[in-house]
């Protein structure tokens, strides 16, 4: 009884949060477009939709949970949610069902890509020049760490523990499949290159913490 309170308690409130940081953006969550954006990334498209409907998912299923409302259904909700939410990681090779995923091994930084949701909006504020996460073409969105310091570092994804290799600096192909000025944009801030150190499952909202 008293494991069943626990969960009402401190999951549900939990996962409503991490409903309402994909839908408005609360706490450093990415709000729709930012969330949107990795979830394309991920394959899931048009993000937006799945953003919508996995922060509607986890929102609801939260406060049911929460409030002991409909018996298992806030429980089930929440599952299916977190199942479709999340995508696997493996060793050495990359994300699964990702366009560069290397099922022989990739080379040094290229099983896993990120840049910061910071990055983006400077670019935007500064130059002038908006594109989403997706545009990007990484595959992490991070806010509140700063993925230049992780190059030679440890860093975790949620559970998966990676490595940082080298800067991703922006180049003339994403210039040529987003807008003009993007390369001068990104200078500097493009993301990370990265390897992945361990197999597991990444999740939209997982944080992004460095290990040392």
């Amino acid at each position: 009884m008293e494991g069943l309170i626990l969960i009402r308690l401190v999951v549900g409130p939990l996962m409503a949060l991490h409903g309402a940081q994909k839908l408005f953006g609360w706490l450093g969550g990415y709000g729709l477009d930012g969330t949107g954006g990795y979830f394309e990334q991920l394959g899931f498209r048009p993000g937006r939709l799945f953003a919508l409907a996995a922060g509607l998912g986890e929102l609801s299923s939260g406060l049911l949970v929460a409030l002991g409302f409909l018996g298992p259904l806030g429980p089930a909700l929440m599952v299916s949610v977190m199942l479709v939410a999340m995508i696997t990681a493996h060793a050495g090779k990359g994300l699964a069902g990702n366009r560069y995923y290397f099922e022989r091994g990739a080379k040094p930084g290229q099983a896993l890509t990120l840049i910061a949701a910071e990055a983006l909006e400077a670019m935007a504020a500064e130059n002038g020049i908006e594109i989403t996460a997706a545009e990007s073409r990484r595959n992490v969105l991070t806010r509140g760490i700063d993925v230049n310091a992780l190059v030679g570092r440890r860093f975790r994804v949620g559970d998966v523990e990676c490595v940082g290799v080298e800067l991703c600096h922006p180049c003339k192909h994403l210039e040529s499949v987003t807008k003009p000025g993007v390369i001068k944009g990104l200078a500097n801030r493009g993301g990370l290159n990265a390897d992945i150190l361990t197999d597991g499952e990444i999740a939209v909202g997982d944080e992004v913490v460095a290990a040392d």
